[in-house]
């Protein structure tokens, strides 16, 4: 390699990218959201998206624990929530700001659109694993702007 692992992800910040957080409620543990600007669509048939996380990540056991997620696409207007999530030791959810949605699974309120999954695939991504969901739900209310990450922070539309 004639690069370091941070010219690596300066050149990735070149990718403006949406924020979400993805949240879950497995047996044995609280409800946890953890901000990821990882997500992706795969397929539209059968629906599939995915996203990523660090294989260190203290979110990892809970994951582990978990069936279910949901992606939830943060407004331009979420920056706390995105930055609440995105902190250390700061992932149980908090009461009042989530409800149950028709698969079961937890989403926020009032974000752009909720993706509630079932986990259909788990594949190794180096440092990180790749987590495949098949889309059950979804809440689409596309007014309004999205929270945006390019270069490092926060960025929005113009």
């Amino acid at each position: 390699m004639s690069f370091t692992s941070r010219e690596f992800r300066d050149a990735l910040g070149c990718f403006a990218t949406g924020v979400c957080v993805i949240t879950a409620n497995p047996k044995g543990f609280e409800p946890f959201g953890m901000t990821v600007n990882s997500f992706a669509s795969v397929s539209l048939e059968p629906p599939l998206v995915l996203w990523s996380m660090q294989k260190d990540s203290e979110c990892m056991p809970a994951l582990q624990a978990a069936k279910q997620f949901s992606v939830n696409i943060l407004r331009q207007h979420q920056q706390d929530v995105s930055d609440r999530y995105a902190r250390k030791g700061d992932h149980a959810l908090e009461s009042g700001t989530y409800h149950q949605g028709k698969s079961g699974c937890v989403v926020l309120e009032d974000c752009l659109a909720n993706f509630e999954c079932d986990i259909e695939a788990i594949h190794d991504g180096g440092d990180h694993i790749v987590i495949v969901g098949r889309v059950l739900e979804i809440e689409n209310r596309p007014t309004g702007k999205p929270l945006l990450f390019y270069s490092g922070k926060y960025a929005e539309l113009r």
